[in-house]
């Protein structure tokens, strides 16, 4: 069997809560946390009462406000309505749907690299770079500087130093570590944006320099919080989804068949890796006017974690909850988000991690996680996802 994520054992005792308080206040943190299906769909579903914006209540920092700017992740409607037309208006399903042929060529490239070989890191080998080369192309950034881009993502989602518990004073501390990455990534966007406007061409970014709704355009720092969030954020969940999907295949030698011998059943069974392993256990909310949930009077400007993995697990939503259930339909978990900040990468990364596995499946006749070596695992308090992840694999 392969290891647990430590998250797992933390998820339990949430699982465990859920059952007696599924709305409680966590003293020792200052915040409210939310275990259930129904409570955690509504708090996503409801900008208007529960705020993404956490001004005057988080830790502020220079450098990451100029970040920022576009990224409407941490927006309310109206800015987020307009950021969110504007850049839908350039990342269309038509444009993700004509991807398909180069991720995998992608894959197919990055597979043999190692052809020949009975063991490689999958995430050294695909989890990583396939989504930050689709991404990169589309964006029209450099691939040569990917690892530029895997060293943000180091700085960005390691946060080794904090946990679940971690104060404010040590967020604040957290922020200012990451600053100089921050920096430099806000001049690459900028210069890249720049160059862009004066270069148009068919890519994601030049189509956002164009794009405008009732005469608004993006401002280039706009654009840089789109650009940051895609080639970041976009690229790591696609890494956590083929890393987990690897570990929870390893658990489940009779799934893992079944998908061999089937490549359509992979859509629904990827589905049931991002409810088993969300990438993002949690989601923050503040609260606009005093609420009540659960039963629960919680007052204005309180913050809310809004806990996806136990909400993934809500046995009044989903029979069986701790089941891995590869062919699971419906499956209405809260992954990508709920409401109007759904993720809009989703269908992306659904590719990628479907290409992934058919590509695998296609050139081995099994793969196995190594026994031998040990499982690296990212920081749960950050995300859900491996570091390392050797594996063995064997030729058809």
């Amino acid at each position: 069997m392969t290891p647990r994520y430590a998250f797992e054992e933390r998820l339990d005792q949430w699982i465990a809560r859920r059952a007696e308080e599924p709305v409680y206040l966590d003293e020792e943190n200052g915040m409210w946390r939310l275990l259930d299906h129904a409570t955690v769909s509504r708090v996503l579903s409801d900008p208007a009462a529960f705020s993404s914006d956490f001004s005057g209540l988080a830790p502020v920092q220079e450098d990451f406000e100029a970040f920022r700017t576009g990224m409407f992740l941490t927006m309310d409607p109206p800015n987020h309505r307009k950021l969110r037309t504007l850049v839908s208006q350039a990342f269309t399903p038509r444009t993700v749907a004509g991807l398909e042929p180069r991720i995998r060529q992608i894959t197919d490239e990055l597979l043999d690299s190692v052809a020949g070989r009975d063991r490689f890191d999958i995430v050294d080998v695909l989890a990583y770079p396939l989504p930050i080369l689709v991404i990169a192309e589309l964006l029209g950034i450099p691939a040569r500087d990917r690892e530029l881009f895997e060293k943000w993502a180091k700085v960005l989602f390691s946060g080794d130093q904090l946990t679940e518990t971690s104060t404010m004073a040590e967020i604040e501390a957290a922020l200012q570590m990451i600053a100089p990455t921050i920096r430099e990534m806000n001049e690459y966007m900028l210069a890249h944006i720049k160059y862009h406007r004066d270069n148009p061409s068919d890519g994601l970014t030049s189509k956002l320099c164009r794009v405008s709704v009732d005469g608004e355009s993006l401002t280039d720092q706009e654009m840089v919080g789109f650009v940051a969030l895609l080639l970041v954020a976009g690229h790591i969940t696609t890494t956590a989804l083929i890393g987990n999907a690897t570990i929870i295949l390893d658990r489940h030698p009779d799934a893992a068949e079944a998908l061999r011998g089937d490549p359509s059943k992979l859509p629904v069974a990827l589905e049931e890796v991002l409810r088993f392993l969300p990438p993002f256990n949690e989601l923050g909310r503040r609260t606009t006017a005093e609420v009540e949930l659960g039963g629960l009077t919680i007052p204005a400007d309180s913050i809310i974690m809004a806990n996806i993995a136990s909400a993934n697990r809500d046995p009044k939503v989903f029979p069986d909850p701790e089941r891995f259930d590869f062919a699971r339909t419906p499956n209405p978990h809260l992954t990508f988000g709920h409401g109007i900040h759904f993720c809009l990468g989703t269908p992306l990364a659904r590719m990628e991690g479907r290409i992934a596995f058919e590509a695998l499946n296609r050139r081995y006749a099994g793969f196995a996680v190594a026994r031998d070596e040990p499982v690296e695992f990212q920081n749960p308090a950050m995300i859900v996802s491996v570091r390392k992840l050797p594996l063995e694999v064997e030729s058809r």
